[in-house]
């Protein structure tokens, strides 16, 4: 199967996080197929990472994430594009390295590994998971793929989930002064955090929050006596200044859940490629023992998470071109 099939047969199987389980089935049986050593580890019920090796003694590993957010969208293709849920976040990428892996083999070069992870897309269980297997320990390199432009990027900012809960007494709407409006707290706390500017980081840039989710309130004519909102903070920090920020702005009008968090990360550099960067976060956080970290893959972030996300089929032929030269260099150097 060559590299546009591969992608496009990977898009056409639906994954949104927590429901992995017939990807990493298909995917399992592929590299089977093609003469790899391939086991699934279980992350949960229906979720296993995908493990697939050659030898005993993989140094490099490549790796990625085999979950999409919803919903699911097909595969469909122009002379240029491959559009569709996964096309460059993140089921390109695995095409492009299992054909880059394919390449090296036929190179002569199979001290490499491949791994596909679960879930990266709401709390990186699959990559907690995979942290904790035996051959991470072998594993002198890993490169990671999601869509950089096809750039290596030289660090990440990290993620910080949370909610913010206030409390409040209902009353009758028409008599207020019997009440206690959680939302309307809830709407002075997320007033403050909007006003203040929270530690940063000359390397990794500006510390950004995003108010994602509000819920609270009974009805319309109810004092609303329970309110919540869900931010994800952007980190370019250690997590440790956040919360003392977050807390001095809250001043006791409510309760924090953290609900994940991964704090930033500097990647390897390896030379003759462009850098950048980024700011999201990846799996990297949570696989401290997979070996040096490295980041890099074909499409745009902007594309990603959008009902038109796309990859232009060229870049998926030049990420192929970056995964051998990477490992090829990296192999060089250990």
């Amino acid at each position: 199967m060559n590299l546009l099939e591969l992608t496009k047969s990977l898009m056409s199987i639906p994954s949104v996080s927590g429901e992995e389980e017939a990807v990493g089935f298909w995917l399992r049986d592929y590299l089977v197929s093609l003469g790899w050593t391939a086991e699934l580890q279980e992350v949960s019920g229906n979720q296993n990472n995908v493990i697939a090796t050659l030898n005993d003694t993989p140094r490099v590993w490549m790796s990625t994430h085999m979950d999409t957010v919803p919903p699911f969208i097909p595969p469909t293709e122009d002379d240029e594009k491959i559009y569709g849920r996964g096309a460059c976040d993140a089921k390109g990428i695995i095409a492009a390295q299992i054909t880059a892996a394919e390449q090296l083999r036929a190179d002569g070069i199979e001290d490499i590994g491949l791994l596909y992870t679960v879930e990266e897309e709401r709390a990186s269980t699959g990559a907690k998971a995979a942290n904790l297997h035996p051959l991470a320990a072998k594993c002198e390199y890993m490169i990671n793929g999601e869509p950089t432009d096809n750039e290596l990027a030289i660090g990440s900012k990290g993620s910080f989930r949370l909610m913010i809960r206030t409390k409040g007494k209902a009353a009758h709407s028409a008599y207020p002064e019997e009440g206690d409006s959680a939302v309307e707290t809830l709407l002075d706390i997320l007033d403050d955090i909007r006003q203040t500017r929270f530690p940063h980081d000359d390397f990794f840039g500006e510390t950004t929050v995003n108010i994602g989710t509000l819920d609270g309130g009974l009805a319309l004519n109810i004092i609303p006596p329970r309110a919540e909102a869900g931010l994800l903070i952007r980190l370019t920090t250690k997590r440790e200044p956040i919360d003392q920020a977050l807390n001095s702005v809250i001043r006791g009008r409510g309760e924090i859940e953290v609900l994940s968090c991964s704090e930033p990360v500097k990647l390897h550099e390896v030379e003759g490629f462009p850098t950048k960067v980024v700011r999201f976060t990846t799996d990297i956080p949570h696989m401290p023992n997979w070996g040096k970290p490295l980041l890099i893959g074909p499409g745009s972030i902007l594309s990603a998470h959008t009902s038109n996300e796309f990859v232009f089929k060229a870049d998926l032929e030049l990420a192929v071109d970056n995964y051998v030269s990477l490992v090829k260099k990296l192999m060089a150097s250990v």
